[in-house]
């Protein structure tokens, strides 16, 4: 049986097809996902212990218009009709908000690499809400990671294969390669 309600969350910088597989595997558990975009304002954007590197604004070179877009795109184009997800700020660095943005009664869907990972975990559950995870891996079993991707197009290596099609025609357009070189 599929829950109401889930919610799935990260930075999305940049879309590739693993962050795909794991909205994916989310929408799989309920009948309406809601798609939470951590890091939505790099202002209110904090350091995190467990993950110093993902606060940085190089790794954040991406509004939180420009990621709505790309999970928009990149979930229609597998298919999953708009009336099916919906797509919020998520702002994980300040847990006690999350209540403004996603509901309560939802199911909090997560995969666990690392210690941000469990992090997560244990400030959703702070806040007594139902979590689920999708799958715990250690990270060498990871596979694409943002860092990667973005690496990948400022060096411009063979990145489209990362991304979904829909995803790459929006990083072309919006020349995400001079702005990810302008960080290097």
């Amino acid at each position: 049986m599929k829950h109401p309600v889930g919610i799935i969350h990260g930075r999305f910088q940049v879309l590739h097809l693993d962050h795909l597989k794991y909205l994916l595997a989310g929408k799989a558990l309920c009948e309406h996902l809601v798609v939470g975009i951590t890091n939505p304002d790099p202002t209110a954007t904090t350091p995190e212990d467990s993950a110093p590197d993902r606060s940085h604004r190089k790794n954040n070179p991406l509004t939180y218009y420009e990621r709505c877009r790309m999970v928009r795109a990149a979930l229609m184009e597998a298919d999953v009709p708009p009336q099916d997800f919906s797509i919020v700020p998520f702002p994980i660095c300040h847990p006690l908000l999350l209540r403004n943005y996603a509901p309560e009664d939802a199911v909090y869907y997560l995969t666990i690499y690392d210690e941000w990972g469990h992090e997560k975990m244990k400030r959703l559950k702070s806040l007594d809400l139902q979590t689920y995870v999708i799958w715990e891996k250690p990270l060498s079993q990871k596979g694409l990671n943002g860092s990667n991707v973005r690496q990948a197009i400022s060096q411009n290596n063979d990145w489209e294969t990362m991304v979904p099609a829909s995803v790459a025609d929006m990083i072309m357009k919006w020349d995400i390669q001079k702005r990810l070189e302008n960080f290097s």
